[in-house]
């Protein structure tokens, strides 16, 4: 099979104008960078999202294999999050090596001992997953493999909607598009949006104040606000919430603790659930003052989405220990430890024990097999080949823990076209299938426990990172083959 479809470029380049206004007219969009604003206030440019033209193949099994280790997941992040224990025993690897880290487990401590106000949870989460085949492997016998997992500020629900929109309306639209290669029933429907509101529309719920808002914190000047707006907007038209959105800065100026219920109110309004896109990444913290509002927050009777805990166990650091033989066994039945342990790819620690020790002399002699990780978010952090072995060697023995080693998941090239800034780009790519979890628990049990739709995020073959908002990706969907 020839693909993406064969076609002129005349149809080619009405294709793409197609779905550059389908793109726009329906807020599949993001705001330009800071250099192109100058002639234009209030944030008022925008352009397209980038995007793939085609959805892009995925093996139906193992896309369905993703979904279905999602409930797990969620479950089994909701019980890591109340280990004090495993918290405990991360942040004394990480100590004094992660300054990041330290601080979100100084709010964890606190809260701990001052009590914790509020013992619902909120988890939103997204599992991301590349395939993988071994080298001069056929790329039929390619199987997921889980990157990581995240507990915070996982992006893109509401655009990966959208793309999944583009492509079954450039489908049903135009004859030209697809040349029979393709059918509706192989573009899965995707509603992470609503799943993702709907998820805060239960918490909302269950803190039990109709008149409560909710509040998403946002990091200032915002390029992706428009993921976030479509679930502001779906809260507000389907569930009669209202959402505001602040700053950490504007928390911390704005909002008020009840001394005795310790109600967070912003601007007047009481607060139910607090639902974070920022508080990921160091630079969410430039002072004290965006750490003082983190600590309001966790102090306070809102709902969060998540909490402290849930971010800490989202750790890379976690993420290694739970491949260590015995360790998922301690949450979940060996028949679930066996279906998630499946899809994990070789996770090592860099620390002083044999295996660490191990791993330092593999990653010195073989690092292009190996992806080096610290303790972060958002893209771009990860470091790969040659780098892995300037790194280790300006490293002391302690700063070297910060970190973990994975195996890379070697994923097969397949052809496809990216849209970036309305120019095409051609190539062999490799994509990354998300897979949103929203789990709610009321302090005592699962109240929600959902797959809340996916997101699949598409880049150049020769790329190394994956993230769209650090601009190495595209938002894409899969074609189930």
């Amino acid at each position: 099979m020839t693909y993406p479809p064969a076609q002129s470029d005349t149809d080619r380049q009405a294709l793409l104008a197609d779905a550059i206004d389908w793109a726009q007219a329906h807020g599949l969009l993001v705001r330009p960078q800071q250099d192109k604003l100058a002639n234009f206030a209030n944030h008022s440019v925008v352009t397209h999202a980038p995007f793939t033209l085609y959805p892009t193949p995925f093996p139906r099994a193992e896309f369905e294999k993703a979904k279905g280790l999602q409930q797990p997941w969620n479950t089994l992040i909701h019980k890591l999050s109340v280990d004090d224990a495993l918290i405990a025993e991360v942040m004394e690897t990480l100590a004094g090596v992660d300054d990041f880290m330290q601080k979100l487990y100084e709010i964890y401590l606190k809260t701990k001992e001052e009590g914790i106000m509020q013992r619902a949870s909120l988890g939103i989460h997204r599992c991301d997953y590349l395939l993988h085949a071994e080298l001069g492997a056929d790329a039929k016998t390619a199987r997921i493999q889980q990157v990581e997992f995240n507990t915070i500020a996982a992006s893109f629900g509401s655009l990966s909607t959208w793309t999944s929109k583009l492509h079954r309306y450039l489908l049903q639209a135009s004859e030209r598009y697809a040349g029979g290669l393709i059918n509706i029933d192989q573009l899965p429907e995707n509603r992470s949006v609503q799943a993702i509101a709907g998820g805060i529309a239960s918490a909302w719920k269950l803190y039990g104040n109709p008149h409560a808002r909710v509040i998403m914190v946002v990091q200032p000047g915002e390029r992706n606000a428009f993921d976030q707006r479509w679930i502001e907007y779906e809260l507000l038209e389907t569930h009669g919430i209202r959402l505001l959105r602040r700053t950490f800065e504007e928390i911390q100026d704005r909002g008020e603790l009840d001394s005795k219920s310790k109600a967070l109110t912003i601007d007047g309004h009481e607060i139910a659930v607090t639902y974070f896109r920022a508080g990921y990444d160091p630079s969410d913290y430039p002072s004290h003052k965006e750490w003082d509002a983190r600590l309001k927050i966790e102090r306070s009777l809102s709902i969060k989405c998540p909490t402290v805990a849930y971010q800490l166990v989202g750790a890379k650091k976690v993420q290694q220990l739970l491949a260590v033989p015995g360790r998922l066994e301690r949450y979940v039945d060996v028949y679930t430890a066996d279906l998630l342990r499946e899809s994990f790819t070789g996770l090592y620690p860099f620390d002083n024990s044999e295996e660490g020790q191990k791993a330092y002399k593999l990653a010195l002699q073989n690092p292009d097999r190996f992806v080096m990780k610290p303790q972060r978010e958002g893209g771009g952090n990860n470091i790969y080949g040659s780098d892995i072995v300037q790194t280790l060697k300006k490293l002391t023995d302690e700063e070297r823990t910060a970190f973990i080693l994975m195996e890379l998941i070697r994923s097969p090239p397949i052809e496809n076209l990216m849209v970036r800034e309305g120019r095409l780009i051609e190539g062999e790519v490799a994509s990354e299938l998300g897979i949103y979890g929203v789990y709610l628990n009321d302090g005592e049990k699962a109240i929600v426990n959902e797959i809340g739709g996916h997101l699949l995020r598409t880049k150049a073959h020769t790329t190394k990172e994956g993230g769209v908002a650090a601009g190495f990706a595209v938002i894409d969907s899969p074609l189930l083959v």
